[in-house]
């Protein structure tokens, strides 16, 4: 697989870059690399968590590879709190995320490379410098934003690993175990932190793991029991916000309009270096396809998108803590943060394919171009959407019977989840629909 990406990304990089409107990934090489990693890749893997957890990130990832060797033979000193803070791999996501857009990975090799190069350099310092295990994966655990993606959904996922002989407690961190993510085998209850690299399973052995199926949503249904947190939360809100920003700033005629309104207002204030191009690693800087990013493309990217997942995690906060009260006077159990964390899992599904539509949208501009018509590609949007409405509301309504609501009271707990989720399918009507306002 390390091969495999390394073809992916660097070879483009000694290619012209693809201008001609004849050129598709089935007649150029760097548009096939480019399609495979956003087209083909990144969808899937979202996907497969849900039928096999996160397998890509134990049998598959080279970066946990690369961190692991780098472990193996590294310094091994303890890992430090600003790493093992459950707010780094959100911090690690909305960096790389905001990143990719700037320098144009969607579009072009050298954002690729830079995207991919960085966070595999970033993997194997991290796993050289900590990591005091055996064969310990400190990237995976705490920092990978890929990883923080598989390993929230895969809550939702079909696949889950239970230990034989469990103890109570719940789940525990240790760094003494043969996990190397750090996991406590025998007092494993969620599904986040295990990249099923299938060492602690053997079916001979009386104790370790084991592998069982179960029904896709199951334990978020039953959250309470699977070690819930506000940081999972969080990262939903915020992921999802950040990903609607990143294809708004591209579709919305209102972001340019707000583009020119204040550069017009920093060249009339002698800000003239707004106007000027930066570094190429740092934004999107390519003559040659007619695609040069100014400082102030810079900043406004950056600010639309932290705007976007600031303005949808208030909204979706506002609504899940009216979820929360009104739970608590319809006779809900747990306090009022227990149930608005608990509640807030619902949105999982609509959260997941809002970032596939996002930051995946590869795939269905190849459905497009293959000949497949614009409507035939809108359905498949609207349907997949559909369903994760679908489900993220059956996810509510077992979550409120689970803090004692059902029927009548069940459903007026969760209109404020309805509104929420309607605020989100509002938001992405220009990808769904090719609405634009």
């Amino acid at each position: 697989m390390f091969f495999g990406f390394a073809v992916l990304t660097i070879v483009p990089l000694f290619l012209p870059v693809p201008v001609n409107r004849n050129q598709h990934f089935w007649n150029n090489f760097s548009l096939f690399a480019n399609f495979v990693i956003w087209g083909l890749w990144f969808p899937l893997v979202f996907v497969s968590v849900i039928f096999t957890g996160r397998s890509w990130c134990g049998v598959l990832c080279p970066l946990g590879a690369a961190s692991e060797w780098a472990n193996r033979v590294g310094l091994k000193r303890p890992t430090p709190r600003w790493v093992r803070w459950r707010g780094t791999p959100i911090v690690s996501f909305v960096i790389i995320t905001i990143l990719a857009q700037t320098v144009g990975a969607r579009d072009y090799a050298t954002g690729i490379a830079e995207v991919f190069g960085l966070t595999f350099v970033a993997a194997a310092v991290l796993g050289f410098v900590y990591g005091r295990g055996r064969s310990t994966r400190i990237w995976c655990r705490h920092m990978c934003p890929i990883g923080l993606m598989l390993g929230v959904f895969s809550r939702i996922g079909a696949v889950q690993f239970l230990p034989k002989q469990p103890k109570p407690g719940g789940d525990s961190y240790t760094e003494k175990g043969i996990c190397p993510t750090n996991i406590d085998i025998n007092r494993k209850r969620e599904s986040r932190h295990c990249i099923e690299c299938f060492r602690c399973v053997n079916p001979k052995a009386r104790g370790g793991l084991r592998l069982a199926f179960r029904k896709p949503g199951r334990e978020v249904s039953q959250i309470r029991d699977h070690n819930p947190n506000a940081a999972e939360i969080w990262f939903l809100f915020l992921a999802t916000g950040l990903a609607l920003g990143g294809f708004l700033w591209i579709v919305l005629p209102q972001y340019s309009t707000l583009r020119d309104i204040i550069g017009t207002w920093a060249i009339n204030h002698g800000w003239y270096w707004i106007g000027n191009s930066g570094p190429s690693w740092l934004m999107v800087v390519h003559p040659a396809a007619h695609e040069t990013f100014v400082w102030l493309d810079f900043f406004m990217i950056c600010a639309f998108m932290l705007a976007c997942a600031a303005v949808l995690t208030v909204s979706l906060s506002i609504t899940t803590a009216l979820s929360s009260w009104l739970a608590g006077r319809l006779g809900g159990d747990l306090n009022w943060r227990a149930r608005f964390v608990e509640l807030a899992y619902a949105y999982m599904p609509v959260a997941m394919i809002s970032l596939v539509i996002g930051l995946g949208g590869k795939l269905f501009g190849a459905l497009a171009e293959v000949g497949v018509s614009g409507a035939i590609v809108e359905s498949i949007k609207i349907s997949l959407f559909a369903l994760s409405v679908a489900w993220s509301l059956a996810l509510g309504r077992r979550l409120l019977a689970r803090q004692g609501l059902s029927g009548l009271r069940g459903l007026a707990a969760e209109l404020p989840t309805v509104a929420g989720i309607s605020l989100i399918g509002l938001a992405w009507s220009p990808a769904l629909f090719g609405i634009t306002f």
